[in-house]
């Protein structure tokens, strides 16, 4: 039987300046994947609720200890030292405390995912939540999180998928401040900002998909089947985020191949230079030079003492 696993993320920096977020945003992704998880199970759900319910709490007897953890960290309930291995639970169905904002009152929710706003009726899928085995994870606290935030930047970067996640993260905060004139909202181009005034709290999605610069920059216009990679070029993106305290990249579903044969270009030098050249090469060897041009320039120019840096990668596409 299987356990259900949240997304693998991997730390790539730790400095102490910023580590009593973390917990948040933990709790915070593993919120949001829930929603992005059961978005297509509302239909069946209520059926099935009960004989899940029962499959859940064998497993839980039969699978508790078994394998090393993802994703370990300490509650913030109860005693200070408790371990708690967030990435092995299940699913349990919660209809007193979720769901956690309504989607008809958040302004950050772009039309293809406003469920609610567009006449979706069973919401059930709304109500789920992660539960580790053998301990509780706090409910999400947005006067809490903004508070850690105080005076910092927060900035999620890669494809929807982040996007989708900036988005639940953004759309309970904001259901926190209901005094508009203490939030702003800035739209411009591949940067969307959300400002918390009263704490001078900035929580931004920047969209790059391949890490790297490639002719699937623009956020509305970009090529699904045919990418190229500029693999020396990476600053025009990071001077967006170089001066964030956190910074969760994602990056991997554009890199699948659409089809068998799919490959891509990467491009060396410049055509304003004159030494141009492209190379043709398999998704993953594309995806290889980007990670590396990324780590290589986080490595010269983060300040690891200021700057916590996430990567999530495999992940489930928005189909399933």
């Amino acid at each position: 039987m299987k356990t259900e696993t949240t997304p693998k993320m991997t730390v790539l920096h730790a400095p102490v300046g910023v580590r009593s977020i973390v917990s948040s945003l933990v709790a915070f992704f593993i919120v949001a994947s829930s929603v992005t998880f059961l978005l297509d199970r509302g239909q069946e759900a209520q059926v099935q609720m009960a004989v899940e319910h029962g499959r859940q709490e064998m497993q839980v007897k039969l699978e508790a200890g078994l394998q090393e953890p993802a994703m370990r960290g300490t509650t913030d309930a109860g005693d200070a030292g408790e371990e708690c291995n967030w990435s092995r639970g299940r699913w349990v169905y919660d209809n007193m405390s979720r769901p956690l904002y309504s989607g008809l009152k958040c302004a950050f929710i772009f039309p293809e995912v406003a469920c609610d706003k567009y006449g979706r009726k069973d919401v059930m899928y709304q109500h789920w939540r992660w539960q580790p085995h053998g301990c509780d994870l706090p409910r999400f606290d947005a006067t809490k999180l903004l508070e850690k935030l105080r005076n910092k930047r927060l900035v999620f970067v890669g494809d929807s998928v982040n996007r989708n996640q900036w988005v639940s993260l953004v759309c309970m905060v904001e259901a926190s401040i209901p005094d508009d004139r203490l939030k702003m909202r800035i739209f411009n181009g591949s940067l969307i900002s959300f400002k918390a005034l009263e704490y001078n709290a900035t929580i931004d999605f920047y969209w790059s998909p391949l890490l790297v610069e490639s002719n699937s920059d623009n956020p509305i216009i970009h090529r699904v089947e045919y990418r190229i990679i500029r693999a020396d070029r990476i600053e025009r993106h990071a001077s967006v985020w170089r001066d964030a305290d956190i910074i969760v990249f994602n990056s991997y579903l554009w890199w699948r191949k659409q089809k068998d044969d799919m490959r891509m270009k990467v491009m060396y030098g410049s055509f304003e230079d004159g030494d141009a050249r492209l190379d043709e090469m398999e998704m993953i060897d594309g995806f290889e030079i980007a990670l590396k041009k990324l780590t290589e320039w986080l490595g010269e120019n983060i300040d690891k003492n200021k700057t916590r840096i996430f990567f999530a990668g495999s992940s489930p596409t928005h189909s399933w």
